[in-house]
């Protein structure tokens, strides 16, 4: 479409240059993906700034520039106050409005995402609606899978990728929200049909700075869901009864408001709760009647999330054996509480524990499963919140029989320092200090008695493990697997040096 065509979205802006209209073929943030006849948008982000590449953009083949600041330049220049606001409503523009033709299930909270992401895609699809997934994991449709850089991608790849969704004939849309997506836009222009709401506790404040900064920007998933109130299209709030936050966000949000909980008083709940080693059964309560669950998943936390997506289902209308069938088809999800497989007498899981809630939460559904012994080997990421390194920490002793403090993904902090900041929340307690990730694993394992669980928190389904500015091919589960496959497993290791 031509320049004046996709800038005619915008409701301000100036535009300084040759005075031409040019064909826009593409837009885009990275001057490495311009090809004549693009859009640059140059956006200063947290890492670089894009306004730099203007020039490269440009010899590229580049048709137009939109930037907040004035240049002389040799193509149209676009000058607009908030060009990272701006980008989302062109994105949104140039791919159509993607959104508007899908049904679209957002889910946002500090914990469950991931989880409930892909039960509201198996209840979906138990239904034979066909449904594209995006997140933390990936962003996926049936066999295609994309590698996903950020859990909500930025308002450019998510526009492209929803308009993917439509021309492969993908009905719904089920996408992770983070904090950090949602307070930078990335979601703009995205017209969302249920949001969803886990639960909320301290984590990113190292982005964020303050709870209410944090608080505020998971709120707005739920403040833009509209005020329309169609009769065809009404939009809906999807709220856990038993977290506190539920109460402000259903102060911030005019849509349909329905909850979920372990109590009569939600509209959504469980009853009859039995949690098995690598199960959970429940009863499902809804206002038009009950069902029996067998999730192949364990810990409480699941069943909350079971019921997450259980009550987005409700909403859609879809009868209740279609979402018992969903439910009850989902056998995991990679890097949450997943269960390495080997011939040993001990467990050995894999979870992507990484908030101090989390982590709580995995160490009491492990002690549900009645071990012997229970190990957490347990880190904390580098350049990110400091203040939650002791309470990590804290919970890791109080919960599990040992803890083994190691590295995360240090970053471009010294791992001794995130260590010690570890150690200043457990004086006088017992737990093991080992820095090196691979080696702590190792330990962990060739130490292991019969009945023991071993959880590896904290990265989950992550391949890799961030040292410096370096990404280092780093799995837990393949790491966990190399000293789980030997013939032999040595015993009584002694502590690495």
């Amino acid at each position: 479409m031509r320049l004046s065509e996709l800038t005619g979205c915008l409701p301000f802006y100036e535009i300084k240059g040759p005075e031409s209209d040019p064909e826009i073929l593409k837009v885009c943030h990275h001057h490495q993906d311009v090809e004549p006849g693009s859009l640059f948008t140059a956006i200063k982000g947290e890492k670089s700034d894009g306004r730099f590449y203007i020039d490269k953009a440009i010899e590229k083949g580049a048709a137009a520039v939109l930037s907040d600041t004035e240049y002389d330049l040799s193509v149209p220049l676009i000058i607009v106050r908030q060009p990272r606001h701006a980008l989302a409503y062109i994105a949104n523009h140039f791919y159509d409005y993607p959104s508007f033709d899908l049904n679209v299930i957002g889910v946002t909270g500090t914990n469950g995402k991931t989880t409930v992401t892909h039960m509201v895609q198996s209840i979906l699809e138990s239904q034979g609606l066909k449904t594209g997934i995006i997140g933390t994991l990936y962003m996926k449709q049936g066999d295609r899978v994309m590698k996903a850089e950020n859990t909500t991608p930025d308002s450019l790849l998510l526009q492209q990728t929803l308009s993917d969704f439509r021309a492969e004939g993908v009905q719904a849309a089920v996408l992770e929200a983070s904090s950090h997506g949602l307070a930078q836009g990335r979601m703009y222009g995205c017209d969302v049909d249920i949001a969803i709401f886990t639960n909320l506790t301290q984590d990113h404040l190292d982005y964020h700075e303050t709870m209410e900064h944090y608080k505020w920007s998971k709120t707005l998933l739920f403040s833009q869901l509209g005020h329309a109130h169609m009769k065809n299209l009404p939009k809906f709030a999807v709220l856990n009864h038993d977290d506190p936050f539920s109460g402000e966000i259903a102060a911030a949000t005019s849509a349909h408001i329905i909850t979920y909980g372990l109590t009569p008083e939600a509209d959504i709940y469980a009853e009859n709760i039995i949690q098995y080693k690598e199960s959970t059964s429940f009863t499902l309560c809804t206002p038009y009647g009950k069902a029996d669950i067998q999730l192949k998943l364990a810990g409480l936390f699941n069943v909350y999330n079971a019921l997450a997506a259980a009550a987005a289902g409700f909403v859609k209308r879809i009868p209740i054996e279609f979402i018992v069938k969903g439910l009850e088809n989902l056998t995991g999800v990679p890097g949450r509480f997943e269960i390495v497989k080997h011939d040993g007498s001990f467990t050995v899981i894999v979870d992507y524990a990484h908030t101090p809630d989390s982590l709580q939460n995995i160490l009491q559904a492990a002690n549900k499963m009645n071990p012997e012994k229970l190990t957490v080997i347990v880190g904390c990421g580098g350049d990110r919140d400091r203040a939650k390194r002791p309470v990590m920490a804290r919970i890791a002793c109080q919960f599990a029989d040992h803890a083994i403090f190691t590295s995360d993904n240090p970053r471009s902090e010294d791992p001794k320092k995130i260590l010690r900041d570890m150690e200043k929340g457990v004086h006088g307690q017992q737990y093991t200090s080992i820095e090196d990730r691979r080696a702590a694993i190792r330990y962990a394992i060739n130490n292991a008695s019969a009945g023991e669980i071993i959880i590896i928190a904290g990265k989950g389904h992550e391949k890799y493990q961030i040292i410096k500015n370096e990404k280092i091919p780093f799995d837990d589960k393949s790491v966990a697997e190399s000293f789980l496959n030997k013939s032999q497993l040595e015993n009584g290791v002694d502590l690495p040096n």
